[in-house]
């Protein structure tokens, strides 16, 4: 890619500009969150890279009318927005089978196919440089990436039944992939809801501590009419059991990890599928943010098709995530737009800390691939949304096919350039945070 050789003084004022617009009213409403945010960043290259998608798609934003393999369809089609080596993991499908994909769906949006598979190998590049390998070991994986991504896509477009291309789950996934399914297996709901709640007076109810805060009449009141709207926009097959969405309890919660500091967030005990305690169900009200995405595609039928940010994650993870979880839906509080989901026990994220060998990394990376490519081909035509009403794995198909010879190359040298950037702005940020220079903290 082209940069601008900027002076670390110069970048770090347009590292602070980009942070201003993606997070200062947030920062603003909640400083103590993003001190413990900034610290998480601040702890290896990769962390800040999770944490700045917002920078990320501003130093991109040259390619917003057009670039190699982008066309009038292929710059528009559902993408996940923060695609990156660790937001892939296992969950429980609507049809109760473990699947292991793409996860985190908040910044789900429309836009140009590229940036997915781009974020994506620039973070190959710096998980590749934290575990010491080598320019040309990096080269390989992201050219093992690109392959793999290639002919899942080819192998969708020229008509392979699903079937034919089977999610990953516990009888098809293997390696690492396959050990993070294990490990969701082997937890249970009961797990779960030991270390959330407790028994009172024959009932569950939410356990004191443990980051939950107890909420007073009026706000209680505002999140159980929340929880009214959710239902509404619920699938029919999610609404079987009425019973299933007696509430039993209803707690406050801080925002964590890197992606939510500052954003308002409730949990509500519900009944589940039967009487029993054990199957007592978790899901989370969460104030849904703007996509780094949207503020550099200015189609306004992009912007117009949602009607508010839960909204938007809701109907991106539909479209990108075959079988999604049943509890998934939105609604609105305080005249925000919030995403609702289950606090799911089944989720495992995938742990790189202990796949060091460069072959088997290259397995994974190629697993990786093909997960992103299917997420690709499912959101199109097929999904239900009038959004993107062509296929789009056919699109892409024809854009990388018209130049095969380039595609790996395209994301290897993305990959190397980015993936230095990524060091220096990281260096950059660090002694910004640590000197006192980002405002409001």
């Amino acid at each position: 890619m082209s940069v601008p050789q900027l002076s670390a003084e110069q970048r770090g004022e347009e590292i602070l500009a980009v942070f201003d617009t993606a997070f200062g009213r947030l920062l603003a409403a909640d400083p103590a969150a993003f001190r413990v945010k900034f610290r998480k960043m601040a702890a290896s290259a990769f962390a800040f890279y999770r944490g700045t998608a917002s920078l990320f798609y501003h130093d991109l934003a040259g390619e917003r009318r057009g670039g190699p393999y982008l066309d009038e369809r292929t710059s528009r089609v559902w993408i996940h927005g923060d695609l990156h080596a660790e937001n892939f993991g296992t969950y429980m499908d609507a049809n109760g089978r473990l699947i292991f994909n793409v996860n985190d769906f908040d910044e789900a949006y429309v836009g140009p196919f590229t940036w997915d598979i781009k974020r994506f190998a620039a973070s190959v590049a710096l998980i590749g440089y934290a575990k010491a390998l080598s320019d040309d070991q990096i080269t390989e994986l992201v050219e093992v990436y690109a392959g793999a991504y290639r002919e899942r896509i080819h192998a969708l477009a020229t008509g392979a039944k699903r079937d034919e291309v089977p999610p990953f789950t516990l009888d098809t996934a293997q390696g690492p992939l396959l050990d993070a399914l294990r490990d969701a297996r082997s937890l249970t709901r009961f797990e779960l809801l030991d270390s959330m709640t407790e028994i009172r007076d024959f009932e569950r109810r939410f356990a004191p501590g443990g980051g939950s805060i107890e909420l007073d009449a009026a706000t209680r009141y505002k999140v159980l009419a929340a929880f009214d709207g959710y239902l509404e926009t619920l699938p029919e097959s999610s609404l079987a059991r009425p019973d299933s969405y007696r509430v039993k309890d209803v707690v406050g919660r801080r925002g964590i990890g890197i992606g939510s500091a500052g954003l308002p967030s409730y949990n509500i005990l519900l009944e589940g599928n039967s009487d029993a305690l054990e199957n007592d169900v978790v899901i989370y009200i969460k104030q849904a943010q703007t996509p780094a995405v949207s503020r550099h595609i200015t189609d306004p039928a992009i912007r117009d098709y949602f009607q508010h940010e839960g909204h938007r994650t809701v109907i991106s993870q539909r479209a990108l995530q075959a079988h999604a979880d049943p509890w998934l839906g939105w609604t609105e509080l305080d005249g925000a737009g919030q995403l609702v989901a289950e606090v799911s026990p089944y989720a495992v994220d995938l742990d790189w800390s202990d796949i060091d060998d460069p072959e088997e990394i290259a397995a994974v990376v190629a697993d990786l691939g093909r997960a992103t490519a299917t997420m690709h081909g499912a959101a199109d035509d097929q999904s239900g949304e009038s959004l993107v009403p062509f296929s789009t794995e056919r699109a892409i198909d024809a854009a990388i096919a018209a130049d095969e010879d380039g595609f790996a190359g395209l994301l290897v040298d993305f990959a190397h350039d980015y993936g230095a950037r990524a060091r220096r702005d990281h260096q950059i940020f660090v002694d910004l945070f640590r000197n006192g220079r980002i405002p409001g903290l």
